[in-house]
Order: C-alpha cells, then sequence, then structure tokens
C-alpha cells in the first residue's frame, strides 16, 4: 500500500508542475492569467484529480479563474496524456485553495493584535 501511496504522490506532483508550466505558457485566458496551482490530489485509481488554485486578483477573480480552467480541462487533459506516461488521464477537478487567503487574514488578525496596547487594570 505504500507503494501505491509514494505512487500517487509522484503522479500527483507530476500533474502540478504540468499544469503549472502549461497555464503559465499556453493558455491565453485573461481570467488564468495570475493563476497558481496550489497541489493536486489524485484518486487511488488515477481516474480523478483534485487541482487546488489561488489567484492573485483576490477572491473576486475566483469565479472567473474557476470558469477558466473549467473551460481549459480538456486542453490541458490532452496536454497530461502527452507527457504522462499512464494508461488512463484523470479528470481534472478545480478547486479554489482557501488556505493562503485564510493564512493572510490570521497574520494581519494576529498583527493587529500584537500592536495593540493590553489594557491594564
Amino acid at each position: 500500500m505504500a507503494k501505491s501511496a509514494t505512487r500517487s504522490g509522484r503522479l500527483a506532483e507530476q500533474i502540478q508542475r504540468d499544469l503549472a508550466e502549461a497555464i503559465r505558457g499556453e493558455l491565453k485566458d485573461p481570467r488564468i492569467d495570475l493563476v497558481t496551482i496550489t497541489g493536486v490530489e489524485v484518486s487511488a485509481d488515477y481516474s480523478h484529480a483534485r487541482v487546488f488554485f489561488t489567484t492573485l486578483h483576490g477572491e473576486d477573480a475566483v469565479g472567473p479563474a474557476l470558469e477558466g480552467l473549467r473551460s481549459a480541462s480538456g486542453f490541458l487533459r490532452s496536454r497530461l496524456a502527452k507527457v504522462l506516461r499512464i494508461r488512463t488521464v484523470p479528470e481534472l477537478h478545480f478547486e479554489y485553495d482557501e488556505s493562503i487567503q485564510r493564512g493572510a487574514r490570521l497574520s494581519r488578525l494576529i498583527e493587529e493584535a500584537v500592536g495593540k496596547p493590553v489594557n491594564e487594570d
């Protein structure tokens, strides 16, 4: 079981690298110009891949970026088919990765809390 887990992890990393390269270099859709792929999870049978992304345009751009990625998923799968050495290329499911935005928001809150003087009675 550990062997398939490592193979699945390597496949996920390869998919992440190849998708990032394709999005950066081959897609011209303005909705996804500042999209970053933050992670990929591949199902046990390799038929599905959850692709997590974030955008530097902020939360307002998430909807359009998701639409752009979904419309490009056929192209991206065909691109993956050319470079991956597997029988079936996973179906891509794009999801917004909120962890980066959440982390930035928590950092701001911590900085604000630390910067304010503490009431001493």
